[in-house]
């Protein structure tokens, strides 16, 4: 008897499946993933972060012999995008992850990929003077 009751109840569960939303439903809020080396980004006085963004070239496999200029672009997505130009006319976008990680794209792929303007919207803040 036991079983069969089971059995009974079985087809009852699913019929009362049917009408639930099995996708998670959104809060409206989302949430912003960050990494201290973003934040630390921010922070840098002009030469640092020149040295910043020139290394992650650099490790990316492209060449900069001098960096001119460097500053903040935007925020995109959850990336973090700078903008340096080098001394042999290339521009370069360097987006930090949260996850620490450096990503570097020329400036003119980005715009062509639909990305962000590579513009610098904020001067690094300028070296203290010792």
């Amino acid at each position: 008897m036991r079983n069969v009751s089971m059995l009974a109840v079985v087809p009852l569960l699913a019929v009362c499946a049917c009408g639930s939303d099995p996708q998670p439903r959104e809060t409206g809020t989302k949430i912003a993933v960050r990494s201290p080396e973003q934040d630390r980004l921010h922070q840098l006085a002009e030469p640092e972060l020149e040295i910043a963004l020139k290394r992650a070239i650099l490790a990316s496999g492209y060449s900069c012999k001098r960096l001119e200029t460097a500053g903040f672009v935007t925020k995109h997505e959850n990336l973090d995008m700078w903008m340096a130009t080098c001394s042999e006319g290339r521009d370069w976008a360097v987006f930090a992850g949260p996850d620490g990680s450096a990503q570097v794209r020329d400036c003119g792929d980005v715009a062509r990929a639909g990305l962000p303007e590579c513009k610098i919207t904020k001067q690094p803040r300028a070296a203290a003077n010792g």
